[in-house]
């Protein structure tokens, strides 16, 4: 499947920005099951210092956001090439070793209740496979799916404390799960095509889990499947933090809004 993706953040100040700087990891992988056919980034209000790899294999770009600046927009566009891998990315590879996966961050350390459900599993490793898709569910049923009840710096603890959160805390209670069973894990930020709309509020998360003999394996814990060639990989790291779309810092902004417009489809030779 080709998709056709088209994200837009704009931010805007009450203020003119005196400094800002924007990291933005928003270029999809080249990985197994997905082949980049074009990318490309628009700035406003803002220039590319400089680009780079980080420690998870993200493509990063590191922006400046010009002085005076009240409105920044970031825009992207491209198709990507997809197709169904039942989730499986393959084995491990990069610059992180396979064991910073197994080791807990902020926000994914887990309390009694994660450490209660994982205890409930199998930590049979010959059958990991089935123990994460149980997991997957477990999680789904215990902590529902509903907007605003959360924010970034939610921790995993506390979404499944509230019983409430969004694909972010879903792949945190996943992750500080598996972790606890001495799976690694880590944190995907990417894209989904709806079968139900083409333009959506937000991007999308998923966790992975490395299987012995099989390697990395998707759960997307919010939709209660594998991802499958609707799904384009953008970024990966240990939580949140490490593979989060646009981080920025702007002195001088006074009050900031966001406004983000996404659309995920199905490319035609019309487009």
């Amino acid at each position: 499947m080709q998709l056709s993706i088209t994200h837009s953040s704009e931010y805007r100040h009450t203020h003119p920005v005196a400094y800002g700087l924007l990291r933005i990891r928003l270029k999809p992988k080249p990985t197994h099951g997905q082949e980049i056919q074009r990318w490309s980034m628009e700035l406003t209000g803002a220039k590319v210092e400089t680009e780079y790899e980080d420690q998870h294999s993200n493509a990063v770009v590191l922006a400046s956001v010009e002085p005076g600046a009240q409105r920044v927009a970031i825009t992207c566009r491209g198709t990507v090439d997809t197709s169904d891998k039942a989730g499986v990315v393959g084995q491990h590879a990069g610059h992180m070793p396979i064991w910073a996966f197994e080791k807990q961050t902020d926000l994914t350390r887990p309390s009694a209740q994660i450490r209660q459900l994982a205890a409930s599993l199998s930590s049979d490793p010959a059958s990991y496979l089935d123990t994460l898709h149980e997991l997957s569910a477990a999680i789904l049923d215990a902590v529902s799916y509903e907007v605003g009840q959360t924010d970034a710096a939610t921790t995993a603890a506390d979404a499944m404390a509230a019983g409430k959160g969004v694909c972010q805390d879903h792949a945190h209670i996943f992750i500080s799960a598996a972790r606890h069973l001495g799976i690694p894990a880590r944190y995907v930020s990417g894209y989904l095509m709806m079968n139900d709309r083409v333009d959506q509020e937000a991007g999308h998360a998923w966790a992975e889990a490395h299987i012995p003999h099989i390697g990395w394996v998707g759960f997307d814990i919010s939709n209660g499947i594998s991802p499958d060639e609707r799904y384009v990989r953008v970024a990966t790291g240990c939580d949140y933090r490490d593979a989060a779309p646009i981080i920025g810092i702007a002195n001088g902004a006074g009050d900031s809004a966001l406004n983000v417009r996404l659309s995920v489809e199905q490319h035609s030779a019309a487009q």
